[in-house]
């Protein structure tokens, strides 16, 4: 599979995520077809050009948002985004996933 035709797949897995919830960098990697790949998501979500693609709904497994060194404000403004959506953080700065972890597990066909 090209590293194109696997963003493609990434990008339509995030898109499957609800407003108001969360999924992990590996969850999405699973769902693209692409288990254990969650760091390949890291890639295609800092790629990322179309903005019709919720990217600020990917978290890390702890439930964090993984900081963006070249991006300056771009965790502060997942953050926003996120708590504009409803998610709560707790006091470490972390999204409580099993309350706004979303549960689809169904793989990208294709």
């Amino acid at each position: 599979m090209s590293s194109s035709d696997a963003y493609a797949r990434i990008y339509a897995a995030v898109r499957k995520v609800p407003r108001g919830r969360v999924a992990t960098y590996g969850q999405i990697a699973t769902l693209a077809g692409l288990p254990g790949r969650a760091r390949q998501v890291g890639y295609a979500l800092h790629a990322l050009q179309d903005g019709r693609v919720p990217w600020h709904r990917v978290v890390n497994a702890q439930g964090a948002i993984s900081a963006r060194a070249d991006e300056p404000g771009g965790s502060l403004l997942q953050r926003m985004r996120l708590e504009q959506e409803g998610v709560e953080f707790d006091a470490r700065g972390r999204i409580p996933l099993d309350r706004f972890g979303w549960k689809g597990r169904r793989p990208i066909s294709g």
